[in-house]
């Protein structure tokens, strides 16, 4: 199967640089969300990264012309009509990506392949609400997505060896490497690291030591570019516990509980440094 268009779901951070590294790749892509001013803002987020590449003489101003004119704004979710693989970056929430992939699975082309970038969730579950299970996958990107090499390529229960293949293959046309893992909760990324990002946060509600402290012991200590806590802040504390809830859920096991100080902050609203303060504060 030839993949020539791929649509992108969700122009936040992680969809625009999703389409982004498919852009530059040479696919046709359509970045489509619910608002346009949404998808203008990922627009020109994509515009603002591509202009310091050049700048950087990392890019040519040939290759940038070439990447925005390889992208297309969507309101429409009829686009995906047109796609040959949808990749879904939404809010990490089961019943939002289910209500999407119902969608596209009546929209989408018979042979288009459904994937989600979810950092957590079941890929068999998503699968499961759709009339091509053997044609959904995950494709989990790391953050910042221009930058970082790696996918996780999450197999459901009935991914196709065939889909895998493909997607494999689209992976490493998008200059990133694919790393096949199986459908288990927080797949291999986030099973490891956020119960280290909890324990961080257990360390600080125990007093053991200030979160400056934590995150110095573990950059210099471990060889972490980032401490946990500022890695946290990053991520956003609400994904944290999201995903430490899943985890908890997904195995039943109290290892994965959140710790009590972690969902306090997400009460409180201070989820890190998209509201300006988390275990820091930001300006």
């Amino acid at each position: 199967m030839t993949i020539n268009t791929i649509m992108v779901i969700g122009a936040g951070q992680m969809g625009s640089g999703i389409a982004q590294v498919c852009a530059m790749a040479g696919y046709n892509v359509f970045l489509h969300d619910l608002q346009e001013e949404f998808v203008q803002k990922g627009i020109q987020s994509i515009e603002k990264l591509l202009a310091r590449a050049v700048d950087k003489g990392r890019m040519t101003e040939e290759d940038r012309d070439d990447t925005l004119r390889q992208l297309h704004p969507s309101t429409s979710i009829q686009n995906a009509a047109e796609a040959d693989l949808i990749i879904e970056a939404v809010v990490e929430n089961m019943d939002v990506k289910t209500g999407i992939f119902k969608m596209l699975d009546d929209i989408a082309p018979k042979h288009a392949i459904l994937a989600s970038n979810t950092s957590s969730l079941p890929i068999t579950e998503i699968a499961a609400v759709t009339n091509r299970p053997e044609k959904v996958i995950g494709m989990h990107f790391m953050n910042p997505v221009p930058v970082m090499k790696l996918v996780e390529i999450i197999r459901g229960l009935q991914t196709s060896d065939s889909v895998y293949e493909v997607i494999e293959a689209v992976t490493t046309k998008l200059n990133k490497v694919p790393v096949e893992v199986n459908d288990f909760p927080g797949f291999i990324s986030n099973r490891i690291l956020m119960p280290m990002i909890n324990e961080a946060i257990f360390a600080l509600y125990e007093g053991v030591a200030e979160p400056e402290a934590i995150d110095e012991i573990m950059k210099l200590g471990m060889n972490h570019p980032m401490g946990p806590l500022t890695l946290a802040d990053f991520i956003g504390l609400d994904t944290c516990l999201y995903i430490m809830e899943t985890l908890q859920e997904g195995f039943g096991d109290d290892k994965y509980r959140p710790c009590p100080l972690l969902r306090k902050y997400v009460k409180a609203g201070w989820l890190g440094k998209k509201t300006g303060k988390g275990f820091y504060t930001y300006s």
